[in-house]
């Protein structure tokens, strides 16, 4: 399960998506982030999958293995989808013991699930089809403007690439002690949920060691290579902005245009 889980991983082919700017697909994200929270009516959530449809297309990556990742968050979807359905007041249209669900708890749970799976997806996309040290830039550039504030800009960029990119190292070394905890007899399946949570308990230990010990390891690594962030650092691909980013912005800022001119006419 746990080598289920796709972001922070990068996955490697020949297209459009894959050659557009960084830049350009950090603020795609973002906007595409940013609808899924602005529209509240079934349009624009068939907008919305209508484009993250033709983004996966496009991408080349696998549909199965994007999937793959939602695995990792069926229990906060389950947990989302059922507070959602029985804490949300108004037209009762079923009870189940103490609880009622009603009909407008049915349409916020509905909504939650499907703007949880959009959102996994959509990020997932972003990593799968964009190198760690293009997210660095990206990133870096993206919030040159804090410059004028003195904030570590690179410095910034570069701490959220190296955790995006520890995601799927951290959750291979997980998997790598749970069998050889469970080839000596831990048994992580069977038992309640709380005894299960307890059982994870001792993979604590050596899961913090193995991160600290590879932070370290980075650590030196950079310091033997005179590595040095900030101002005055050169970049061996500097970004350019080709004709393809200019037509990914037009097509994500009319996404958002539509998402909500049509949420707003079928409210209407």
């Amino acid at each position: 399960m746990l080598r289920d889980i796709t972001l922070g991983q990068y996955y490697q082919t020949d297209s459009v998506i894959h050659r557009l700017d960084p830049r350009v697909k950090l603020v795609a994200t973002i906007v595409f982030i940013i609808s899924l929270f602005v529209v509240d009516n079934w349009i624009g959530y068939c907008i919305a999958a209508v484009f993250l449809a033709c983004m996966v297309k496009i991408s080349k990556v696998p549909f199965r293995f994007m999937v793959k990742g939602m695995k990792s968050i069926v229990f906060l979807l389950v947990l989302a989808v059922v507070f959602n359905l029985f804490l949300t007041p108004g037209e009762a249209v079923a009870t189940v013991w103490k609880l009622t669900i009603t009909k407008e708890g049915i349409r916020i749970a509905v909504m939650m699930a499907v703007r949880l799976v959009f959102l996994i997806i959509g990020s997932s996309l972003m990593t799968l089809t964009t190198t760690p040290n293009n997210l660095t830039d990206g990133m870096e550039k993206l919030m040159a403007p804090l410059k004028i504030f003195k904030a570590p800009v690179h410095e910034v960029a570069m701490m959220m690439s190296i955790a995006l990119r520890f995601i799927p190292i951290l959750l291979e070394e997980t998997d790598k002690i749970m069998k050889a905890q469970i080839a000596r007899g831990a048994d992580f399946e069977s038992g309640s949920l709380i005894k299960r949570a307890k059982g994870m308990a001792p993979l604590l230990v050596p899961l913090f060691i193995s991160a600290f010990r590879r932070a370290n390891d980075l650590a030196m690594a950079m310091e033997a290579r005179c590595y040095r962030g900030g101002e005055h650092r050169t970049k061996m691909k500097p970004l350019v902005y080709h004709a393809r980013d200019r037509v990914g912005y037009v097509t994500v800022f009319g996404y958002l245009a539509a998402c909500i001119f049509l949420g707003r006419i079928w409210n209407f």
